[in-house]
C-alpha cells in the first residue's frame, strides 16, 4: 500500500457533523459509518425540531469521491434520481434544501438522502424477479425520454479497451502473468466487439437509454409486502450511465444455466407488464460479463491508495488473482460463443 494520506481521512465524526451543520441540520451525536467503497457514507440521527426530523429521524450523507465526477456529472445524476422520483419509480434520491441537492463543504462535495430500512431481495423468488421486472420497466420508462448529456456509457470504450490499456500501462500485474492476461484480455474483447450494441462493429443497432446500470442485489432494498411501501426500492444510482436495457437485468441472474433461464424469465414476465423488452438484447449479457470483468480489475487497481481498498480485497494484485482472471476470462469466451438465454 501507498504510503500517502488519502483525501477520506479527513471525514472524521466531527467533519461529518460539521458538514451536516452547515446546511442548518443537527445531528443528536449518533452518526455509523454505511458500507460503500467507492464513496463514503454515514447515517446520522438528527435532534428533534431541526429541519426534516419529524419526517426523517436519520438521514444519509454521501460524500462524493474527489475526482472520480465532475459537478455536472453528479448533477445530472441526481437530475435522474428525482425525475425518477416525480413518476413515483421507488428510487431512494437526495433531498433539495435550498433549491440544491449537492452541496459543498471545505472542499468535498455530498449530498443528504433520507434513511431508507430494507433487505436484499429473495432473487430466487419468482414473484420477487417479477416485481422487480415491473420498477425496472418503469425506471427505463423514465431513462428513455431524454438521453444524458454529461455521465459516460455502458460500452466497450470504458467498459474494456479503457480499463485493460490503463492496466497494462500502469504495469499493474506481476510479469509472470501479464502476457498471458494481456492476450486472453485482448481476445475476450474483440469476441466483445462482434456484438451489437456496444460499441463494436454493430454498435448503434440496439437502443441506448439512461440505466441505473449497477443493479445488483447490493443495490435493491426489499421491504416486505406487509409493510407501508412493499417491494423493491433501488437504491446507489451513483454509477448510473447510458447503455442497452439489458444491463440493469443480468446483475440479478446466478446460478446454472437452467437456474438463470427461470430467473430472467420472472423478470421479463415482469418488465413487460409495464414495457417492451428487446428479445435480441439478450445476446449481450455474457458480452456485458465479460467488460464488467476488465472494469472491475482496473477499478480496484486504481482505488489501491484509499486504505479502504486493501483491507478490502485481500490478495488482489497478486499472481493468484490474475490466474483467476485469465481463467475466468477463458470461461467467458466459451460463454459469449453459446446461445444466449431465451425469455
Amino acid at each position: 500500500m501507498l504510503d500517502v494520506i488519502h483525501p477520506f481521512a479527513t471525514l472524521t465524526p466531527d467533519f461529518v457533523l460539521d458538514a451536516l451543520s452547515s446546511l442548518g441540520l443537527v445531528g443528536d451525536g449518533r452518526l455509523m459509518t454505511l458500507n460503500s467503497y467507492e464513496n463514503r457514507v454515514y447515517l446520522a440521527h438528527l435532534e428533534s425540531g431541526t429541519p426534516f426530523a419529524d419526517e426523517h429521524r436519520a438521514v444519509v450523507l454521501k460524500f462524493y469521491r474527489p475526482g472520480r465526477w465532475t459537478m455536472a456529472q453528479i448533477s445530472e445524476e441526481h437530475d435522474f434520481t428525482l425525475e425518477l422520483i416525480a413518476a413515483e419509480v421507488p428510487v431512494v434520491g437526495p433531498l433539495t434544501m435550498d433549491g440544491r441537492t449537492l452541496h459543498e463543504y471545505e472542499g468535498f462535495h455530498f449530498s443528504v438522502s433520507p434513511r431508507r430500512g430494507g433487505r436484499s431481495p429473495e432473487l430466487g423468488d419468482g414473484e420477487t424477479l417479477e416485481w422487480i421486472g415491473r420498477f425496472m420497466a418503469r425506471l427505463h420508462q423514465v431513462g428513455s425520454r431524454a438521453p444524458f448529456v454529461h455521465r459516460p456509457a455502458v460500452d466497450m470504450a470504458s467498459y474494456g479497451t479503457e480499463p485493460r490499456e490503463w492496466l497494462l500501462a500502469q504495469n499493474r500485474l506481476p510479469l509472470e502473468v501479464e502476457r498471458a492476461w494481456a492476450d486472453i484480455s485482448q481476445q475476450a474483447l474483440d469476441a466483445v466487439a462482434s456484438f451489437d450494441g456496444l460499441g463494436g462493429a454493430g454498435a448503434g443497432q440496439i437502443r441506448s437509454l439512461r440505466l441505473h446500470a449497477d443493479c445488483h442485489a447490493g443495490n435493491i432494498l426489499w421491504t416486505p409486502i406487509d409493510q407501508p411501501g412493499a417491494g423493491p426500492h433501488f437504491v446507489d444510482m451513483d454509477d448510473c450511465r447510458s447503455g442497452p436495457a439489458v444491463q440493469d437485468l443480468w446483475m440479478l441472474l446466478s446460478g446454472e444455466r437452467s437456474e438463470r433461464q427461470q430467473q430472467l424469465g420472472a423478470l421479463i414476465d415482469g418488465y413487460e407488464q409495464m414495457r417492451e423488452f428487446d428479445r435480441r438484447e439478450l445476446a449481450l449479457i455474457e458480452p456485458l460479463r465479460t467488460l464488467r470483468l476488465i472494469h472491475y480489475s482496473a477499478w480496484v487497481a486504481r482505488r489501491w491508495e484509499d486504505p479502504a481498498f486493501p483491507a478490502a480485497f485481500n490478495g488482489f494484485g497478486t499472481p493468484d488473482y490474475w490466474r483467476g482472471q485469465i481463467h475466468t476470462l477463458t470461461e467467458q469466451l466459451e460463454a459469449m460463443e453459446e446461445t444466449p438465454l431465451v425469455a
